[in-house]
């Protein structure tokens, strides 16, 4: 991923939990380095030559740490006034030791990791490791007298005592602001990549959500066309049955009435399949990813067929004694089976495929089963099972998917038939 934004990324100011959480620690380090300048003036060890009254030295420890309540809401000026201060201290001659030169630090990491503005904090920290960098230099050049007639007892290195203790300062200070620096960036890169992150995890929500949307809307637009089909289908039906009715009705009343009564069966069976399509536009959830088209129950063996093409010992058996079924029953069902056939193939890593069509007193069943083992959970990232169930639901049927507890996947939807169908 890039760590370039198109737009300039600026990282949210501190929350009040942080806020409160800096008061707190720049108040414990400041309590800290009151100590730590209490341990100094006990041993009698003044670096820098005779400390001046113990309130100034007081002031200067406070102010070297205390600002740090504001690193991170003001990054830039905290950084400033610790290292103006931590200067200031040095040249008044106040033993700053460990506590202080730990703020200093902070006070960098915190302008790296916080700078609202990247420029000016890489401009303020360079300018602060180079004023730093300057007083070490001036600091030695004004005590290389006292360093020179030190006695160094015990040197027996190679390098001069002198310049040992030059190179190792000198070393030292570049570790130390080496890292405040680095560690800083780091930190707000890290933040700005989980802030990308954080968008772009929005932005496929928003995209799954929109083509979830687009494809309930496609198969709203596919039942529709289906609807038209099958009303088509029954009000053509009807006005033949209507026209041979009227041409027979004064001389062969059976073969009026048999006109009228398939009439009338026609007429329920659109009312019944109208009813559960539009059931099925209503539904505010919708119906997504499901093929459209004219194929019914008795197309079945030709899904079988095109499994056996891919590799798999697929069967298919029909139980019981078939009767004629509504064009959006068949169509359903044989749906259902192309979606658990098709993931079959495509995700479960199988070898045995078996298909039964089952033919009950009051439903028809299908059932499809295999030996795979499915590389994700059912129905997770998927529109498959959420269109089957969608096809199941319109008909006021049950649909059963999971892992089989031998191994293998398992689908099986059971859909009522009208009362004329089974009569």
């Amino acid at each position: 991923m890039s760590t370039a934004p198109a737009v300039p990324w600026r990282r949210p100011a501190p929350t009040t939990g942080q806020r409160r959480a800096d008061a707190w620690t720049a108040l414990a380090v400041a309590v800290l380095a009151l100590f730590d300048l209490a341990l100094a003036r006990s041993t009698g060890a003044f670096p820098f030559g005779s400390p001046p009254s113990l309130a100034e030295q007081i002031w200067w420890s406070l102010a070297v740490t205390l600002p740090l309540v504001w690193r991170r809401r003001w990054p830039v000026a905290t950084t400033v006034v610790i290292s103006v201060a931590f200067i200031a201290g040095q040249v008044r001659a106040i033993p700053l030791t460990s506590l202080p030169s730990g703020a200093l630090f902070a006070a960098l990491y915190s302008l790296g990791a916080w700078g609202p503005d990247r420029r000016t904090a890489g401009r303020v920290r360079i300018g602060v490791i180079v004023a730093m960098f300057a007083w070490l230099g001036l600091s030695l050049a004004l005590r290389i007298d006292e360093l020179s007639a030190a006695p160094f007892t015990g040197a027996a290195g190679p390098v001069p005592p002198v310049l040992a203790a030059i190179i190792d300062g000198v070393v030292f200070n570049l570790l130390f602001f080496g890292f405040a620096y680095y560690f800083g960036e780091l930190s707000w890169l890290a933040a700005r990549r989980e802030h990308e992150l954080r968008t772009q995890a929005e932005e496929l929500r928003r995209s799954r959500a929109e083509a979830a949307e687009r494809a309930v809307i496609g198969e709203r637009v596919r039942i529709a066309r289906e609807l038209h089909d099958v009303v088509a289908h029954h009000v053509s039906v009807m006005g033949v049955q209507a026209a041979a009715c009227r041409r027979v009705f004064d001389r062969d009343r059976e073969k009026a009435r048999a006109a009228l009564a398939a009439i009338e069966q026609t007429a329920r069976t659109a009312v019944d399949e109208l009813r559960r399509m539009l059931g099925v536009l209503r539904d505010p959830g919708g119906a997504e990813s499901v093929r459209s088209t004219a194929a019914g129950v008795e197309q079945v063996a030709e899904l079988v067929e095109n499994a056996r093409e891919a590799g798999l010992t697929a069967t298919v058996g029909v139980y019981g004694d078939p009767v004629p079924l509504p064009r959006s029953v068949s169509q359903a069902a044989y749906r259902i089976v192309q979606e658990a056939v098709t993931n079959t193939v495509k995700h479960a890593g199988a070898t045995v495929l078996d298909v039964r069509i089952r033919y009950l007193a009051r439903e028809l069943e299908v059932d499809v089963s295999d030996d795979g083992r499915s590389r994700k959970p059912p129905g997770e990232g998927g529109l498959g099972l959420i269109g089957m169930r969608e096809r199941v639901a319109a008909h006021d049927g049950v649909l059963e998917a999971g892992h089989r507890p031998g191994g293998g996947f398992r689908v099986r939807a059971r859909i009522p038939l009208a009362r004329e169908a089974v009569a």
